[in-house]
């Protein structure tokens, strides 16, 4: 699988709940903040919620 860095470029404050902790499942805990991990259907599905709060590139 491809691999994929997502950063998160937007708050979380005022947020749902549920997309609170899909960024924390992620792994992304503050702006500015990037993780790396595979691009499987799990991760993808957790970053298409959070889609308004990341940016996502291919490495």
């Amino acid at each position: 699988m491809a691999k994929i860095k997502v950063k998160q470029v937007k708050s979380s404050i005022k947020r749902l709940q549920t997309q609170k902790r899909t960024l924390e499942s992620l792994g992304l805990r503050g702006i500015g903040k990037e993780v790396t991990h595979e691009a499987t259907p799990s991760i993808l599905g957790m970053i298409e919620k959070v889609k308004h709060l990341v940016s996502v590139t291919e490495v």
